[in-house]
């Protein structure tokens, strides 16, 4: 017995000294995190639409797109396999403990820094991310599976070239996860363009036009595959939810006046006129600047998703027609609202008590309250950061961010190339609701946080690991770094192997 014992020990200390136990340390660093965190918000925070997607779920209410059928329909087959709603929030969290215990993994397999693969784990306690962690949003969901997307590229990249049923067993999952980005946010797709190619550039590294060509129109046409599966799936009623844009738009760069004469122009019933008409006053009264369909609109006893579905042709016939006359004056609201979104952004803490839910939340919700104690200290966390630095939480930083990652042509480190991508996935992000923003949220630049905080986690590792090597060549290797990498490798100081001039020339 004192003989095995004496083996184990052995080979335990001979794996920390080699580095081959550390990336299952970080697994279980992050299982540990991500346990903590799905704690803290159980069973899930959620807001009014989330309170919504939960009946639909559930089977007690209609499937409706004005929120997306995907997310109702990944729900309930969550919901089927455990028994409780409370396992979405639980399935967030741990794709995103998952996910940057890979990206981790990759950083200490580049660096054989153990300091620097646990600050990429810390991206998960950082106060902008945690705050939306167990917050059950469709924004929450995009972010996390395009960065997923992000880790499997990068996963996929440094495979040998022998594994070639992990790399396209990794492929079809990284398809599957941007499919779902780009049907659980209608305006995700902008911003799944550019993780798209990460995806390409992984499995080729010079991938030619034929090879582009089709790359896209597989993942076209598993897009539109998808989507059909889910609306056969769950049979939504339509609501053409897009036409809440095009309202914003007429209330608030015409005037009641204008907007009447709008509508009778266009052909618009009485009831849809005098309908905007009212909302036209009620916002100008109030002083609503955004979001007027569902802040002055009025509503004939509860609320008719169906409603707009019903007249988006005529409201979208209106637009058409009154917009560029009013060109000046659709510019200077759009700018207005755009950035609120930028510099103003509310909701930095979602405290999950469904206030605005009201009458409609689901009764298995009430059944397991939320823990106050833990909320409080973590409204306490985010909201202490929040005053102390608040461009983390403030759309114009990430903005920011985003257009640098993209501008600069060199990154230090291996991932040069990728940063660029995902700098230019969140910058088309936020600029896509430039014309399409109906509100200021900060759920909406959640994805560029998330991306901007990860990027530049990745280019500070990166710089560490230069000073590090320049340090190392002439004081020597440090106790904590490992001689040899698992697979016999040396810590890898700089990117290697073919990929690296093709980075250096992109």
């Amino acid at each position: 017995m004192s003989g095995t014992v004496d083996r184990w020990t052995t080979a335990l200390r001979r794996g920390w000294r080699t580095g081959t136990l550390w990336p299952w340390c970080l697994g279980g660093i992050a299982a540990v995190c991500g346990y903590a965190v799905a704690t803290v918000f159980h069973p899930g925070y959620l807001s009014a639409d989330s309170n919504t997607q939960l009946w639909q779920a559930l089977g007690d209410e209609p499937v409706n797109d004005w929120h997306p059928p995907v997310m109702a329909l990944a729900w309930r087959i969550l919901i089927g396999i455990t028994g409780d709603f409370s396992s979405m929030a639980a399935a967030q969290a741990a794709l995103l403990w998952g996910t940057l215990w890979v990206l981790a993994r990759l950083t200490w397999r580049k660096t054989g820094s153990r300091g620097l693969s646990l600050a990429v784990l810390a991206v998960g306690f950082a106060p902008h991310i945690m705050n939306l962690t167990g917050v059950v949003w469709k924004d929450v969901h995009l972010a996390y599976a395009l960065l997923a997307v992000f880790a499997i590229a990068l996963t996929v990249r440094d495979l040998p070239p022998e594994r070639v049923r992990s790399r396209w067993a990794l492929l079809v999952l990284g398809v599957l996860l941007l499919v779902y980005a780009a049907l659980v946010r209608k305006n995700g797709i902008p911003a799944a363009i550019p993780v798209f190619a990460l995806l390409v550039l992984a499995a080729w590294p010079v991938p030619g036009r034929r090879r582009w060509l089709a790359a896209t129109g597989v993942f076209v046409a598993v897009v539109l595959a998808a989507g059909a599966g889910v609306s056969a799936a769950t049979a939504p009623l339509t609501t053409r939810v897009y036409a809440v844009i095009p309202v914003d738009d007429l209330v608030h760069v015409l005037t009641p006046a204008q907007v009447r004469t709008a509508a009778e122009q266009a052909g618009a019933s009485d009831d849809l006129r005098d309908r905007l008409v009212a909302t036209a006053v009620d916002c100008q009264k109030r002083q609503i600047a955004s979001d007027a369909y569902l802040q002055c609109f009025p509503q004939d006893g509860p609320f008719d998703v169906t409603y707009l579905d019903r007249r988006a042709d005529v409201i979208v016939r209106m637009w058409t027609q009154q917009m560029p006359r009013h060109w000046k004056g659709y510019v200077e609201y759009r700018g207005r609202v755009f950035s609120k979104l930028l510099f103003q952004s509310n909701q930095r803490f979602w405290n999950g008590t469904h206030v605005n839910a009201g009458a409609r939340l689901h009764p298995d919700v009430r059944k397991e309250p939320l823990n106050d104690t833990l909320r409080s200290a973590l409204q306490n966390y985010v909201t202490g950061f929040a005053r102390d630095l608040p461009m983390l939480f403030q759309g114009w930083f990430w903005l920011a961010v985003s257009l640098v990652l993209v501008l600069r042509r060199r990154w230090p480190g291996p991932y040069s190339r990728e940063l660029r991508l995902l700098g230019a996935s969140s910058l088309l992000y936020v600029l896509a609701y430039l014309p399409t923003a109906p509100e200021s949220n900060y759920r909406y630049v959640y994805w560029p946080a998330l991306a901007g905080t990860v990027a530049l986690t990745l280019v500070a590792t990166a710089y560490a690991a230069r000073r590090r090597a320049a340090a190392d060549s002439l004081a020597g290797e440090p106790e904590d770094r490992p001689a040899v990498l698992p697979g016999g490798r040396a810590p890898e100081t700089a990117p290697a192997g073919p990929r690296e001039g093709a980075d250096a020339v992109g």
